[in-house]
């Protein structure tokens, strides 16, 4: 199962591009014996609409047009669902093994995600109530995709419950 995050806002040089790069370059080593492979990141532009609405509708349509065909959509909200690091891991086991062949998660960029968006989304996720810059939701999902190709492994890098 291909892994593609879509965000908008570009990362610029510097430590928390590295760190998302540090943890797909894990995740892609941890996950091919998984099945779980392609780890992307697709960078969207901010749209630069007059009103917080219109730049959520404007980039609403540009993550529709990068996402690709079937693929399984989670939205990145903190008003989503909270979970845990194994039952994340759970989760995407089971769209694998489903046969999910791509599966998207979606970061929303200063304004968040367009609720249209989101109500399309198979699953919202939060990884909490409070508000993150979008540098560092990629810096904790990239990790979590990480942790849940140690998770699936066996591996003890993931020392909960």
């Amino acid at each position: 199962m291909r892994i593609v995050i879509a965000a908008v806002g570009r990362m610029k040089l510097g430590p928390e591009r590295e760190l998302v790069s540090r943890y797909l370059e894990r995740a892609t080593a941890w996950g091919k014996p998984l099945a779980l492979t392609g780890f992307e990141v697709l960078e969207l532009s901010e749209s630069r609409a007059g009103s917080a609405t219109q730049r959520k509708v404007e980039e609403a349509k540009a993550l529709r047009q990068v996402l690709p065909q079937g693929a399984v959509v989670v939205a990145l909200d903190e008003r989503g669902k909270t979970v845990t690091s194994p039952d994340f891991s759970a989760r995407i086991a089971r769209w694998r093994d489903d046969g999910t062949s791509v599966l998207a998660f979606l970061i929303g960029g200063a304004e968040g995600l367009d609720l249209g968006l989101i109500s399309e989304a198979r699953f919202v996720l939060s990884f909490s109530p409070l508000t993150w810059p979008h540098q560092l939701v990629r810096i904790m999902l990239t990790e979590q995709l990480y942790r849940t190709t140690t998770i699936l492994s066996g591996h003890p890098y993931h020392r909960g419950e």
